[in-house]
């Protein structure tokens, strides 16, 4: 059994990202700028924007962070949204979710500028990726392909099974893993809340994603030996003997499944790291497009 550890592999790629940026500061080119928009205090989102920008400062690129109240209306938050869409020195921006219930967060997705729309959420995004365009993939699948792909695991003709539908990974984990390409070339089956004996499809499988958020929901008679398991799945499942209070959990009973696999990712330490890598990854290549166009 090996550990598919996303915080080495994320490292790896954050140090690329920031020689690439020490080259361009070199020849006097642009410097790659984030932005990140936080609708009120939601400790977990809270959390993650200050996680990504941390990793900015790491690799250099500068950073904005924007701050708005709960109470925000949706017309004001799609008004700054215009903003940042014609703000020229800002390559990317994200829109940390969730939003407050009464905005629409399809209604602001769609609002946000296809080209600097570095989460890849975007249905122009979307539909550029399953149509094997240059586009931006959205950074949790891509993270995944860019973990196999570094650690050379071949995918071609293998069965995969991916639990969990949403369009940020379910389905586009689906899509890329079935592409031509190295990785790519499985077979894959969507699974989801109605699919009907999930455990059988799971057992036949040679490859599982789990994104479907239930703490420790794949277990080891759920699996076959060999498999290689991404687990998707991050969910703070409360603990009193823990100091936070809390411990976080992935979708698969790690101890048991581990024992089967031939390739695991843990969780905290797997997936989550390779998500702000490729954001990162992303909003360089938004930078560098605009630098040739």
């Amino acid at each position: 059994m090996e550990i598919l550890d996303g915080k080495k592999i994320s490292q790896e790629i954050k140090e690329e990202i920031k020689q690439a940026v020490g080259l361009r500061k070199e020849k006097g080119q642009k410097i790659p700028h984030l932005a990140a928009v936080l609708v009120g205090n939601d400790g977990a989102s809270l959390t993650y924007v200050g996680s990504k920008v941390r990793s900015c400062e790491q690799v250099g690129f500068k950073s904005t962070l924007i701050r708005l109240e709960s109470s925000i209306t949706e017309q004001a938050l799609l008004s700054k949204i215009k903003e940042l869409n014609n703000d020229d020195t800002l390559d990317g921006y994200i829109v940390q979710l969730p939003l407050p219930k009464h905005i629409d967060e399809e209604k602001i997705l769609l609002a946000v500028d296809p080209k600097k729309d570095v989460d890849g959420f975007h249905p122009s995004n979307f539909g550029r990726m399953a149509l094997e365009m240059d586009s931006f993939i959205p950074a949790t699948p891509f993270g995944i392909m860019e973990m196999l792909r570094r650690n050379e695991i071949d995918i071609s003709g293998k069965h995969c099974v991916v639990i969990g539908r949403s369009h940020i990974v379910g389905r586009p984990i689906s899509i890329l893993m079935s592409q031509k390409g190295k990785p790519g070339n499985a077979t894959v089956t969507l699974a989801h809340s109605r699919t009907q004996n999930i455990k059988e499809l799971t057992q036949k499988a040679d490859i599982i994603v789990s994104a479907l958020g239930i703490p420790e929901f794949l277990k080891a008679d759920m699996v076959k030996e060999g498999v290689i398991v991404i687990d998707v799945g991050i969910t703070r499942v409360s603990d009193a003997s823990h100091p936070k209070g809390y411990v976080i959990k992935g979708d698969v009973a790690f101890d048991e499944v581990a024992k089967k696999s031939s390739y695991i990712t843990p969780v905290p330490g797997g997936v989550g790291p390779m998500t702000i890598a490729m954001l990162l990854q992303n909003t360089l290549l938004s930078c560098e497009r605009k630098s040739v166009s």
